[in-house]
């Protein structure tokens, strides 16, 4: 059996590292994912879903040092389900039950930012190219 998902959304907080015990750096990203769409009586709704992302060895540390709150990430992983095959079940502080989405990343890759792309699974980067002096421009 095979799943995978694919999220593309914004960082709701800056990136946490840490480091297990065997010395491997795991990074935790809170990503948020938005959809726009039109209810039964015509309005206009706004939904967003939040997951929990790890990632884990050399892309959490490029992670921890690249991103921060608010950046755009594209995520390749996981489903992480608890022993039944659903969400994380937990109750807030307030008494309220709430629901986690959990990811292990395979691959995360940097979006937006002056039009570069920086994919960390293959440690390369992609700028957008342009001319490299003055006598380039084709004005």
């Amino acid at each position: 059996m095979f799943h995978k998902i694919i999220l593309v959304g914004n960082l709701g907080r800056d990136p946490e590292m840490r480091y297990t015990p065997s010395g491997q750096a795991v990074t935790n990203l809170s990503v948020a994912t938005n959809r726009r769409y039109t209810d039964s009586s015509g309005e206009q709704r706004d939904e967003t879903v939040w997951f929990r992302v790890s990632v884990w060895g050399r892309q959490a540390e490029a992670c921890h040092q690249y991103l921060s709150k608010g950046r755009q990430v594209l995520v390749e992983g996981r489903m992480v389900a608890d022993e039944n095959g659903n969400p994380r079940i937990w109750t807030r502080q307030d008494g309220s039950a709430a629901a986690s989405f959990e990811v292990n990343a395979q691959t995360v890759r940097f979006l937006g930012g002056r039009g570069e792309a920086f994919d960390v699974e293959t440690e390369t980067a992609a700028m957008a190219p342009g001319p490299q002096s003055e006598d380039e421009i084709p004005f």
